[in-house]
């Protein structure tokens, strides 16, 4: 999948891995891609939530051992 941006907060916990993301969602441009890669294991939860009730759009979400890939478009 294309991306423009990536955001790695391995070896963060929560909350800092959706706080990181939220700064770089403010940067960013409408339709960017962000590819965001997280080992905390409640990450998909967060992010999820947040991604619910925001704008902005979850184009995949996969698992791979410890690491969890997230593709966000911005809105």
């Amino acid at each position: 999948m294309k991306y423009n941006s990536t955001l790695d907060t391995k070896g963060l916990n929560c909350p800092l891995p959706l706080l990181r993301l939220k700064q770089l969602l403010q940067k960013s441009n409408p339709g960017e891609v962000i590819k965001m890669i997280a080992t905390d294991p409640a990450a998909h939860l967060d992010v999820g939530v947040f991604i619910d009730k925001s704008n902005h759009e979850m184009l995949l979400h996969e698992r791979e051992n410890d690491l969890q890939y997230f593709y966000i478009k911005v809105s």
